[in-house]
């Protein structure tokens, strides 16, 4: 017999496969333009970013995507709490105040 966790499991092969976002409901930014960043807005150093997607997971608001390149942000939607930044284990991304 299989397990339900087996059945949940997906692999995607490639960052094209990803969904927008893991969560099952994103913030309210998915409808609407944010015109202000609460702590700035976050700048990724692509250079020192690792792909461990971990700023993709934690993005209440489903705004960062993932590319070959690395992950990119929708600044129009972002609301600048700093959680990516706070996640990135690598210290990638930094909040810019603008």
């Amino acid at each position: 017999m299989d397990k339900l966790s087996d059945k949940l499991k997906v692999r995607y092969e490639v960052f094209e496969d990803l969904p927008p976002t893991p969560l099952l409901k994103s913030g309210v930014s998915k409808f609407f333009e944010t015109p202000w960043h609460l702590y700035g807005r976050p700048e990724i150093d692509l250079s020192k970013c690792n792909k461990c997607r971990f700023c993709w997971l934690y993005c209440p608001d489903g705004v960062i995507r993932m590319t070959e390149e690395g992950p990119t942000v929708d600044y129009a939607r972002c609301k600048g709490c700093g959680i990516c930044a706070n996640e990135c284990p690598t210290k990638a991304i930094t909040m810019v105040l603008r």
